[in-house]
């Protein structure tokens, strides 16, 4: 199935020293989102706004289906982020029965704002890391990001990668 065993122990060290990692990322990121002047964004929208960003104009099925969750759920999820002005819909080209969704122009700014100032305060910490460190924890993340997305648990939010050159 190209999963790669290792010893136990290491994964069990490593599982622990991610949860610690994941916990620190929680801080850090709540910190990005609190310094985003556009409003609030419950965790749950933002999912669907990172879903419309990678997939634009699906419908509210597949959207759905993207999150995992229950067609009246998201329907509301994307009513509250219209009202924001952060999501739009629109008739579909292919059925008249059916929306598309997409981001809206401010739902997209919403996301570059936050995910820049996310980035910026990693940023202070990587910068402070040695470079081999920093080396090794991009090539680390790369690697869980495949492993997650390979056994189907990156929820669908994972952008593509980016080129660091």
């Amino acid at each position: 199935m190209g999963l790669n065993p290792e010893p136990d122990h290491r994964s069990r060290d490593a599982a622990h020293e991610g949860s610690e990692v994941i916990e620190l990322l929680e801080v850090l990121w709540e910190r990005g989102r609190e310094a985003v002047p556009t409003g609030p964004v419950s965790p749950s929208q933002l999912r669907v706004l990172y879903t419309l960003d990678r997939d634009e104009g699906i419908n509210l099925r597949m959207l759905a289906e993207a999150l995992g969750s229950a067609s009246p759920s998201v329907s509301r999820l994307c009513d509250r982020l219209q009202a924001t002005g952060f999501v739009e819909r629109a008739p579909s080209p292919v059925s008249r029965r059916e929306l598309e969704l997409r981001l809206t122009s401010h739902g997209k700014a919403y996301l570059v704002d936050l995910r820049m100032r996310r980035e910026q305060v990693l940023m202070s910490t990587i910068d402070a890391m040695p470079p081999k460190a920093r080396r090794a924890l991009l090539e680390g993340l790369r690697g869980f990001r495949s492993a997650a997305a390979a056994a189907g648990q990156d929820d669908g939010a994972a952008r593509p990668l980016r080129s660091t050159g």
